[in-house]
């Protein structure tokens, strides 16, 4: 079940090959799997223990994925006060941000827009919230269609 969340995820941000692969192993690994439960239906112990480990193996793929944190994602920030410091902080790490004036609620706020890999979008985070701890962050994952300034 892990290997099929990676190959989910994997497969999500378009790379084929890799979820070919684990696509395959996922299949051995589940026709031995529930070949060995199928074949001994009388132990509960069997199927309890297959379906424990389908549910953990969702899970662990999860946490899996997070840890290679394969991708990119683009990272939006909203501040009503420190917008332009928090722009040359971030270009100051190597980061690229373009920033938006904007009107907010209760008044002109500054958006940044910064797309990151997504190994280092911690670290966005962790500048944004030393600069400003009422900054609002939000993240999406993006697949890049034409390269820019990504060495970040």
């Amino acid at each position: 079940m892990s290997i099929g969340t990676l190959r989910i995820m994997v497969s999500m941000r378009g790379n084929k090959w890799l979820s070919w692969i684990l696509g395959f192993i996922q299949a051995i690994i589940f026709v031995l799997a529930i070949t060995s439960v199928l074949n001994s239906l009388d132990n509960i112990l069997n199927v309890i223990a297959y379906s424990a480990g389908f549910a953990t193996g969702g899970v662990v793929g999860m946490w899996l994925e997070a840890k290679l944190a394969i991708g990119y994602t683009h990272v939006q920030v909203t501040s009503s006060r420190r917008g332009a410091a928090l722009a040359e902080k971030l270009r100051d790490e190597g980061f690229a941000v373009t920033e938006i004036s904007a009107r907010g609620k209760d008044g002109m706020v500054s958006i940044l827009s910064c797309n990151v890999r997504r190994k280092r979008a911690h670290l966005v985070e962790k500048i944004v919230q030393e600069a400003d701890e009422d900054a609002f962050i939000t993240s999406e994952d993006v697949r890049p269609i034409r390269r820019g300034f990504w060495r970040a």
